[in-house]
């Protein structure tokens, strides 16, 4: 268990820069930076947080990408904040995913598939992507995408596992109690209100943000830039703002933890 997961009593907004994730160049032209452990590096202490496995701040050179690869039992969600990605898989599903848009990989029972830059790219793909463990195991693959055009203070339900959700245009994430959000605010406007959750993993993709650790003048002020992210618990992480560009967060909603065995 990860240290929050010890003392859920307690209020917590535990903040994470971005410079100190863990950095792999696992092929040639491939730079990773992870929030959790990852592949060979592994920390004790770092292993999850509620049910997210991972969270990786990726960055693909011209003609760089990752060669196919399979996952298994594992929810995919990205987002890309710079150029554009090409994913394809041996189900038969491709896709471009651009800033903007969100795509969904469900790899159930297994999938085998490429994440490159796309061909003809003259920029580097910078993007984020998350693992989320499912609450049903062993399904048939499944992949989405869907584009959003968010108003300028808003909260826009990207992807969700939750039966009040179903009617929704969210993409199905195969976990009932998770859902991932983006919030967005103007410069100096507070964000939308932030949906409650025992377990919440907000990062920062755009902009900057101010809060309070905890409500009232008890909480200390702190802030966050791009690629910072905060693991929250209970009600901790209050009032946040936009800084002078505005903010985008991607928020996640999990209401349980990891499940064992």
């Amino acid at each position: 268990m990860t240290d929050l997961e010890t003392d859920r009593g307690r209020p917590r907004a535990d903040l994470r820069r971005t410079a100190e994730r863990y950095v792999s160049t696992p092929a040639e032209g491939v730079e990773s930076r992870h929030a959790f452990s990852f592949s060979s590096h592994y920390d004790p202490k770092n292993t999850h947080f509620g049910a997210l496995l991972a969270c990786n701040e990726e960055v693909l050179a011209v003609g760089a990408g990752f060669e196919a690869h399979r996952h298994r039992d594992v929810e995919i969600l990205t987002w890309v904040l710079e150029g554009a990605l090409a994913h394809r898989d041996g189900d038969g599903h491709a896709g471009v995913v651009r800033p903007g848009m969100v795509q969904h990989v469900s790899a159930g029972s297994g999938t085998t598939h490429t994440e490159r830059n796309v061909g003809g790219a003259d920029v580097p793909v910078r993007f984020i992507q998350m693992w989320l463990q499912p609450d049903v195991f062993d399904t048939p693959p499944a992949y989405g995408l869907r584009r959003v055009r968010p108003e300028p203070v808003d909260r826009v339900l990207l992807a969700s596992g939750f039966a009040r959700d179903a009617d929704s245009p969210a993409l199905r994430l195969r976990r009932s109690d998770a859902a991932l959000h983006l919030l967005t605010a103007g410069p100096w406007q507070p964000l939308p209100e932030l949906p409650e959750a025992p377990y919440r993993y907000a990062h920062l993709t755009r902009g900057s943000l101010g809060y309070r650790t905890v409500p009232g003048p008890q909480g200390a002020g702190r802030s966050m830039e791009p690629g910072d992210s905060v693991r929250i618990t209970g009600s901790a992480f209050a009032d946040p703002t936009a800084g002078p560009d505005g903010a985008e967060l991607l928020l996640w909603e999990m209401h349980s933890p990891l499940s064992y065995g």
